[in-house]
């Protein structure tokens, strides 16, 4: 794609907070996020298995969605009898989007607050990638082969859908042009799309009772390693194409991810306690982050 990125990351930053009109347009639809996250990447379960062979599994979080449908659908078993199944579960009080009663996630990047000035702006704590580097506001990972494939046929799903661009959102709060080609690719990996995303970038938490507490603290946005560690657990071990899950793949991965202790991470515990303090020098990420590893960008 033909794009203008330069001074932008209008993707992997929320700017809503600097921008000069309200933009909700993730809110819009029957399910609602529990969580607040901006342009949340969906991930593929050969991303997410990526990111774990490669140690940064701890940047990585789920989205859950809320389910107020009350809605059934029809479940059929190998001898072709089929009776209705409750789409939702519910947790902590909230009713879930859910699979034959096993919620429904997808895994996504973390967005810790870093000091960054997209669009020629002064300098602002805002959501911000895990591998975006708030100086240069290129991706970290962007010529490696953990970089998403969603982020690196970006806008082509968009458009290919009909669907605005945050090229074209960010054109219009700011000016300048973003989107310089609006025909999408004619190779584009499948949009994976209704049921044939299901364990492939839509995954299941095979057991609601486990997730007691946790649904809590994702509403609070006080989720804890461990928690996040669960949904990448399950989405590697899920079955593609099925709500299954293997539950011994599901253990080993669990204490793997337990164990990941990135520069992601620790970056993110220091970027999340400065943000308290709102110190105003964007020079501090070669601390925060080059500093505990984190791979260089070129410059523009």
């Amino acid at each position: 794609m033909d794009v203008n990125c330069e001074g932008c990351a209008g993707c992997c930053v929320d700017w809503r907070a600097i921008a000069p009109t309200a933009s909700d347009h993730e809110r819009r639809g029957p399910r609602e996020p529990l969580d607040d996250t901006y342009n949340l990447v969906p991930l593929t379960r050969e991303d997410v298995a990526c990111f774990l062979d490669v140690g940064l599994a701890d940047a990585l979080t789920p989205r859950l969605w809320k389910d107020e449908s009350d809605a059934e659908t029809e479940s059929s078993d190998t001898a072709g009898s089929s009776e209705k199944v409750k789409s939702s579960a519910k947790v902590d009080g909230v009713e879930l989007a859910a699979i034959d009663g096993k919620p429904v996630f997808f895994v996504g990047i973390r967005k810790p607050p870093k000091l960054v000035a997209p669009f020629e702006a002064d300098p602002s704590w805002l959501p911000t990638c895990a591998f975006l580097d708030p100086q240069t506001l290129q991706c970290r990972i962007h010529d490696e082969d953990v970089y998403p494939q969603e982020c690196a046929e970006y806008p082509g799903h968009n458009l290919k859908l009909g669907q605005r661009t945050e090229c074209e959102r960010v054109e219009n709060a700011f000016g300048g042009e973003r989107l310089l080609d609006d025909e999408p690719p004619d190779e584009l990996s499948g949009l994976l799309l209704g049921p044939q995303a299901i364990g492939q970038k839509i995954f299941v938490y095979p057991d609601p009772e486990e997730l007691a507490g946790v649904v809590r603290r994702l509403l609070a946005d006080e989720l804890t390693d461990g928690d996040r560690a669960r949904f990448v657990a399950a989405a590697v071990a899920g079955r593609p194409g099925t709500t299954g899950t293997n539950r011994e793949t599901y253990e080993t991965v669990l204490d793997e991810v337990r164990e990941t202790d990135s520069w992601v991470g620790r970056s993110i515990i220091e970027w999340e306690a400065m943000a308290k303090n709102e110190e105003s020098d964007p020079s501090v990420a070669t601390r925060v982050e080059d500093e505990r590893g984190a791979p260089p960008t070129s410059g523009w």
